[in-house]
C-alpha cells in the first residue's frame, strides 16, 4: 500500500495536471462553438439568384434546405460521387474525401462533391439547369406486398404535386426522418413507368442495419411520405434500332424493369434480352411477370441464373455469375446497346464481356450502387 507521505508527494501534480486537461477541453469546445458559427452566407448560383443560407453546413445540405435539389444516391455521405458541382469561388482547396470521385481535369475546373465543402463565407456555384426542374413531392404509399423474403415492392400514389414527369431508369431521393429530428436521403430507381405520371414504384431490398430499406419495409397504405426527383443520367436512350441487352442484380431490377416494359408499351419491335441474377430460388422473383410478357412480346426473352443455388433447389436454368452466363449467351459482332444496373464489381465485369463481345463502349449505359 502507498504511504501517505507517497500520496501527499505525487497527489497534486495529478490534480494540476486533471485540472489543466479540464481547462483545455473547456476552450476546445468554446473554441470550436465559435468557429463553426459563420453566420449567414451568401450562395450565388449561376450569377442569378442570390439565397442566404446558415454557414457551418455542407453545400448540398445547404441547397437542398432551399429547394434545390441535388442528386446524392449516398444521401451526402461522400461515396457516390454523384453531388458533384462547380464552385466557382469560396470553397476552399479540395479535401482528401473528395479526391477519390475527381478527375484532374474537373478539379482544375473547380469541380467540388458539394456533400463534403462546407459553407464557411459568400459562394458562388454553378448548378445544372436540368437540377432546378427537379421538385418535392408529398405522397402516400399504396400498396406495399413482398416480392422475397428481404425484397418488397412499394407503390405510392403523389398527392403535392400530382405528378412527376421522368425517363424510364431514373431514380427519386427519399427524405427519412430520424429521432434526432434530422433528415436523411436514400437513393432508390423507380420500377414505374412514364406512363403513370401520378404513381411511383420502388422495389426495395431490406439491407440489415439500412436506415432507408428499413424505413421503407416499414411503412404500411396510407403513410404519408416525402420524395424528390426525378434524378440520373441513367435512362432509356431512344436514338437507335439496336437490340437490347439488360443485365443486372438484385434490387437492379427497378430501371431495367422500368425501361423494358416502357419499351413493349410504345410498341418496340427491337429485340430485348435479360439477364438477371441472384443467389438461390429464394430471390426469384417476377417469373410469372416476364413469362406473361415473353408470351405477349416475341421479341423479349429473359434468363435468371443463380450463383449459388441450394441443393434443395433443383434449378434447371443458367448457374454461375450473371458475366460468365452473357459471355455464354449472346454472339459476338451483333449490334446491341446495354443497360446494365447493380454491384460496381458486376457491371464492370459484364462491360468487359460486351466490350469482348463486339459491344462499343457508347452503346452501354450502366448504374452502379
Amino acid at each position: 500500500m502507498f504511504s501517505s507521505n507517497i500520496i501527499s508527494t505525487f497527489l497534486p501534480p495529478v490534480l494540476v495536471m486533471g485540472g489543466i486537461s479540464l481547462v483545455l477541453a473547456i476552450i476546445i469546445i468554446i473554441a470550436s462553438k465559435f468557429l463553426a458559427e459563420y453566420g449567414p452566407c451568401k450562395l450565388i448560383i449561376n450569377e442569378e439568384k442570390t439565397i442566404e443560407v446558415t454557414g457551418g453546413y455542407s453545400l448540398l445540405s445547404s441547397l437542398i434546405s432551399n429547394k434545390i435539389f441535388i442528386p446524392s444516391a449516398c444521401g451526402g455521405r461522400g461515396s457516390c460521387g454523384y453531388c458533384k458541382l462547380t464552385v466557382l469561388d469560396g470553397g476552399g482547396p479540395v479535401l482528401p474525401t473528395e479526391r477519390p470521385y475527381l478527375t484532374p481535369k474537373e478539379v482544375d475546373e473547380n469541380v467540388r462533391l458539394s456533400c463534403q465543402v462546407k459553407v464557411k463565407s459568400d459562394m458562388q456555384v454553378k448548378v445544372p439547369e436540368e437540377y432546378l426542374s427537379i421538385q418535392e413531392f408529398r405522397a402516400a404509399v399504396l400498396y406495399s406486398k413482398d416480392l422475397t423474403y428481404d425484397m418488397k415492392e412499394v407503390r405510392f400514389t403523389l398527392k403535392e404535386p400530382s405528378a412527376i414527369k421522368f425517363k424510364p431508369g431514373q431514380y427519386i431521393q427519399f427524405n427519412i426522418p430520424t429521432k434526432k429530428g434530422e433528415t436523411i436521403y436514400r437513393a432508390y430507381s423507380m420500377s414505374s413507368l412514364p406512363s403513370t405520371p401520378n404513381e411511383v414504384e420502388l422495389i426495395v431490398r431490406l439491407v440489415p442495419g439500412g436506415i432507408g430499406s428499413t424505413y421503407i419495409h416499414s411503412l404500411k397504405e396510407g403513410d404519408e411520405v416525402n420524395i424528390s426527383g426525378p434524378y440520373g443520367e441513367f435512362f432509356l436512350q431512344e436514338r437507335s434500332d439496336y437490340d437490347i441487352v439488360c443485365v443486372g442484380g438484385g434490387a437492379g431490377m427497378a430501371p431495367l424493369k422500368a425501361i423494358i416494359y416502357s419499351l413493349f408499351e410504345k410498341g418496340a419491335d427491337r429485340k430485348v434480352d435479360l439477364y438477371f441474377g441472384v443467389r438461390s430460388m429464394k430471390d426469384l422473383f417476377y417469373i410469372e411477370e416476364f413469362d406473361q410478357l415473353a408470351k405477349e412480346h416475341s421479341n423479349f426473352h429473359y434468363s435468371y441464373a443463380l450463383s449459388d443455388p441450394e441443393e434443395t433447389d433443383k434449378w434447371e436454368g443458367e448457374t454461375g455469375f450473371i458475366h460468365l452466363v452473357l459471355d455464354k449467351l449472346i454472339k459476338e459482332g451483333e449490334k446491341k446497346e446495354a443497360y446494365l444496373c447493380g454491384p460496381p464489381i458486376m457491371i464492370d465485369a459484364v462491360i468487359k464481356v460486351l466490350n469482348e463481345k463486339g459491344v462499343s463502349q457508347d452503346h452501354i449505359y450502366y448504374d452502379k450502387f
